[in-house]
C-alpha cells in the first residue's frame, strides 16, 4: 500500500479484533484464551491459536500485564558488558530465570552512576525484579528503587538491601600471603573506581594483612577497571621500587603485564602481578595470571533466586519483602599461575 508521495507504508499488524473475527468469537474470548486458557473450551482454544499463527497475530506482554503487574522480565545491570566478569554472572542468572519462565533483560551503564540512575528508572516499570550488579549509584538512590521492585546488589552490600558479594578481604589475604611467602617486601595495589565498594575491601585487606607482615604497601590509583586502566598503571608501577603488584581485577592485571613489557620489565622477574575473579582469558594471557577464582556463575545464580523468592512474597508483603538482608558471602579460592615468582 503506498499514500499520496509513493511512500510504501507497512501493513497493520493484525489485532485481536481480526482474530475473533477469524473464529467468530467475541474479542473477550480471544483475550481470555491467551491470557487464562483454562477458562476458554478447549477447541475454542485451539482455533484461537491456529488463527493468531495464520494471521500472524502476537500478544503484547506489558499490555497483558498492566492489570497484575506481571512481565515475567527481570532486569541485571552491569557495569561494563564487555567485561568477562560479567560472562559467568549473566550465564548463570539467565539459567535461573529461564528455568522459572522468566526473561532477562540487560543493561550497560558504562560505569556511570548517572546512567545507572537512568537505566534503572527507565527500567523499572517494565520488570518485575531488578539484579545491580557493581553498583556505582548512592545508597539512597538503591533504597528509593528497591522500594518499587525487588531488589539484589552484587558485589556491594548495603544493609537493608538483599547483598550478594564474593569474600573479597579473604581474596585480598591470600594474594598478600603469597606474595610475602615468595619473599616480596614491597607491594603496589593497583586501585579501582573509587565508588566501588570492592575496590573499598579490597585495599583495606590488603594494607591490613601486608602490615602485619611487615611489608611495605602503597596504593597507586583510581584507574579504570579496563585493560586501557592497567596499561596507565603501568607507568606508576614501573616508576616505584616495588617488586609485585595486586591489580583491582584481572583486565587491570592483564593491561598492566602489557604495559610493563613495553617499558622493557620483565613479568614475573622485574615484578609480579595478580589480579582478582579469574576472568575469561586470565589463564592464557602472557604470563599466564595468578588471581582469585570468585564463582560468578553462582554469583548470578543466586541473584536470580533472590529476586524469585521475593516476588513469591510480593503478594503478602512490600516489594522485595521476605528477602533476606544479611548479605551472603561466596568463597574465593587462590589460583597460582607464571605471572608471580620471587623477586630478583
Amino acid at each position: 500500500m503506498s499514500d499520496d508521495a509513493g511512500v510504501r507504508r507497512r501493513p497493520a499488524a493484525p489485532t485481536i479484533y481480526d482474530v475473533a473475527r477469524a473464529c467468530g468469537v467475541a474479542p473477550s474470548t480471544v483475550s481470555r484464551a491467551f491470557s487464562r486458557p483454562g477458562r476458554v473450551n478447549a477447541d475454542t482454544a485451539r482455533r484461537i491459536r491456529e488463527a493468531a499463527e495464520r494471521l500472524g497475530y502476537r500478544t503484547n506482554p506489558l499490555a497483558r500485564a498492566l492489570p497484575t503487574g506481571r512481565t515475567s522480565l527481570l532486569a541485571v545491570v552491569v557495569s561494563d558488558v564487555t567485561n568477562p566478569f560479567f560472562f559467568d554472572i549473566l550465564r548463570g542468572a539467565e539459567a535461573v530465570a529461564v528455568k522459572a519462565g522468566y526473561t532477562l533483560l540487560v543493561a550497560d551503564v558504562h560505569e556511570s552512576g548517572e546512567a545507572e540512575r537512568n537505566a534503572v528508572d527507565r527500567t523499572v516499570p517494565l520488570v518485575e525484579g531488578v539484579a545491580l550488579a557493581t553498583a556505582r549509584m548512592s545508597h539512597s538512590a538503591i533504597r528509593v528503587g528497591a522500594r518499587e521492585r525487588p531488589t539484589v546488589v552484587l558485589n556491594r552490600v548495603l544493609p537493608d538491601i538483599p547483598s550478594i558479594v564474593t569474600d573479597n578481604a579473604d581474596g585480598a589475604r591470600q594474594l598478600v600471603r603469597h606474595l610475602v611467602s615468595l619473599g616480596h617486601t614491597s607491594l603496589t595495589y593497583v586501585g579501582g573506581p573509587e565508588a566501588s565498594w570492592a575496590n573499598g575491601m579490597r585495599w583495606r585487606a590488603v594494607l591490613e594483612t601486608a602490615t602485619d607482615a611487615g611489608v611495605r604497601v602503597r596504593q597507586a590509583g583510581a584507574f579504570p577497571p579496563t585493560q586501557a586502566g592497567g596499561l596507565a598503571a603501568a607507568q606508576v608501577v614501573a616508576a616505584e621500587d616495588a617488586t609485585a603488584a595486586i591489580a583491582y581485577n584481572d583486565l587491570m592485571a592483564i593491561g598492566l603485564m602489557r604495559g610493563l613489557t613495553r617499558l622493557g620489565l620483565d613479568v614475573p622477574g622485574d615484578r609480579s602481578v595478580t589480579g582478582f575473579d579469574n576472568i575469561f582469558g586470565s589463564d592464557f594471557c602472557t604470563p599466564p595470571l595468578t588471581t582469585v577464582a570468585a564463582p560468578l556463575r553462582q554469583l548470578g545464580a543466586l541473584a536470580v533466586q533472590t529476586l524469585l523468592d521475593a516476588l513469591g512474597a510480593d503478594a503478602r508483603t512490600r516489594p522485595g519483602g521476605g528477602a533476606p538482608t544479611t548479605p551472603v558471602v561466596l568463597p574465593v579460592q587462590l589460583i597460582v599461575r607464571d605471572s608471580t615468582a620471587a623477586p630478583r
